[in-house]
């Protein structure tokens, strides 16, 4: 067999020095340019997405009992009309548990080795994955490549780095001597074995269906727990994509390719609840919902669980140089992946009096336009639009929109429309709907509002500003925070109250996306607040997914 940990070893010590000293990195391409790749790897990896269609996605797993499929691609309106096994979880576990036993002896250099292989064959079907996560999660095609795609798999890197860290810190044996008494001595030899903890459950979430499924499954996988994923109805190929290349790899090293299994379901039919209680499941991951995340924290006893869900991301602006340039940048995240994003900004907290643009009072009625012309630049463009927008994934997300819009009557800053998509005339699109607000409306956006919606909320006061801001990110949650200002001291105290609110936060971005988090820079959610119970990634993500026996002897 290939010594796969010898082949990817450069790889994998890159990504240990980034994590230790957090710089920008990337063990993949992020950009699809042709200019970069050439004509006939997009062309390839198109051709094989569309190979996909209209028929059995191409994987045999024990327990099948049906075929299910109900994507439909937000761009074309179409169903994609593939169909992925569902299971019996019955038989599907008892396939699992003659796998564990191999898997659990294999040494973690080997299992390492073997998630290294998955990345990199992953890797290889960059441009597939974002034709498959384009036309199920609704991501524009740069947005699929990049951040389902280079920059999940640096977060799945990541999750392995830390892993091997983990299990590299516990020794195989050792050897204790100790004098007891006068006349007493003992010299012993220690072993120290690894040991899973059981079956992993990843639920994979629709919009980034690939965001917490790569970490989560090497986290698991390195540390010996076979996984099953549960993928979304409405984005499960990206996700099959994935096992069918796990299976394939663990085959060929000579493991059961049961390791890794796909559970796809429906919305009537759903298959969640079945596996997380299923006795041999000790891991969960998951991402999405804050009330279904909050019910498996609290429901799963003895099970270990990571979550990942949303918040009231916010911003709060007190004072900047540009008001242009500031206005911007928060507005490109009120329009990228339609505000589908974990890391969207949805409240915008500004003083009612106003704030300082280069020592000048602005009132706060031009700041609310300023926003608002900043998404219209964004937008002013088709293809720029697209690309930053992308689609609505379900047609629920347009229902939030029309249910806040009739609820703001009379406080509409900027009214949703859909923009014309230059290639796609049918595709299902909107633009950000942006309602002014005070502190009268908090039941409005003391929740996360799903989808292009966002709040320009008047405070009393800066310090009211910060009050509301960070005491949302407390009670409600938040997975980023942002705060503009040039006075040195208010900064100091925004940040100080964001930390104590469990909060990490941002300051004066701009010239970049400000929903970016960087894979081994930026520890993404803390686990501090409502928003998440777990980070991507830290050692605390993986060190918990196997435990340690010990056997010692007496020396003759």
């Amino acid at each position: 067999m290939t010594d796969w940990f010898e082949q990817h070893n450069d790889l994998l010590t890159k990504a240990l020095d980034a994590c230790a000293r957090r710089y920008s990195w990337s063990g993949w391409p992020e950009s699809p340019s042709t200019r970069i790749h050439g004509p006939d790897k997009p062309a390839a990896g198109k051709a094989r997405f569309e190979s996909l269609l209209n028929r059995d996605f191409p994987l045999e797993q024990p327990g099948e009992v049906a075929r299910v499929g109900e994507e439909v691609s937000p761009y074309t309106g179409e169903a994609l009309g593939i169909r992925y096994p569902q299971m019996d979880p019955a038989p599907l576990f008892e396939a699992i548990a003659r796998a564990r036993p191999a898997w659990a002896l294999a040494t973690p250099r080997q299992r390492v080795g073997v998630c290294l292989e998955i990345l990199q064959r992953c890797g290889d079907q960059l441009f597939e994955n974002a034709h498959a996560t384009m036309h199920t999660s609704g991501q524009s095609y740069v947005m699929a490549f990049a951040g389902s795609g280079a920059n999940a798999l640096d977060r799945g890197l990541e999750a392995l780095a830390y892993a091997h860290k983990a299990m590299a810190d516990v020794p195989a044996t050792a050897h204790w001597e100790r004098q007891f008494g006068a006349d007493g001595a003992a010299s012993l030899d220690k072993r120290y074995r690894l040991v899973p903890r059981g079956v992993g459950v990843i639920i994979c979430c629709a919009t980034f269906p690939l965001w917490n499924t790569y970490p989560a499954l090497c986290a698991s996988l390195a540390t010996g727990n076979p996984v099953v994923l549960k993928a979304h109805p409405a984005a499960t190929l990206p996700v099959a994509m994935v096992v069918q290349v796990c299976r394939e790899v663990l085959a060929e090293a000579g493991f059961d390719p049961n390791l890794v299994s796909l559970a796809a379901d429906t919305r009537e039919q759903p298959a969640t609840l079945s596996l997380v209680q299923h006795p041999d499941t000790a891991i969960i991951d998951f991402t999405g919902s804050p009330s279904f995340g909050t019910w498996l924290e609290r429901n799963c006893p003895g099970k270990q669980v990571y979550t990942e869900t949303a918040g009231c991301n916010s911003v709060v602006l007190e004072s900047c140089q540009d008001l242009q340039l500031t206005a911007r940048a928060i507005a490109q995240s009120l329009c990228q992946a339609s505000a589908q994003m974990c890391t969207s900004v949805q409240n915008i907290h500004l003083p009612a009096q106003g704030i300082k643009v280069a020592g000048k009072q602005v009132p706060l009625e031009q700041v609310q336009q300023a926003l608002c012309e900043a998404v219209d630049f964004w937008l002013e463009d088709g293809r720029r639009a697209a690309t930053l927008c992308g689609t609505l994934f379900d047609p629920q997300v347009q229902a939030n929109i029309d249910r806040y819009r009739e609820l703001a009557q009379g406080r509409l800053l900027r009214d949703s429309a859909p923009y014309q998509h230059p290639e796609y005339p049918a595709a299902r699109t909107a633009t950000p709907l942006i309602i002014a607000a005070t502190r009268a409306y908090r039941d409005w956006y003391r929740q996360e509002v799903f989808g292009p919606v966002s709040f320009v909320i008047s405070n009393d006061s800066p310090q009211d500003c910060l009050d509301d801001a960070t005491g949302n990110a407390r009670d409600c949650g938040a997975i980023t925070a942002h705060v503009y200002s040039v006075d040195d001291d208010f900064v100091e105290r925004a940040v100080e109250a964001y930390h104590q609110a469990g909060a990490s936060v941002a300051v004066n971005l701009s010239a970049m996306p400000i929903n970016f988090a960087a894979a081994y820079s930026d520890y993404h959610v803390t686990g501090l607040n409502p928003a998440g119970n777990a980070c991507l990634t830290d050692l605390a993500f993986v060190a918990s997914r196997f435990r340690i026996v010990q056997s010692k002897f007496m020396r003759s």
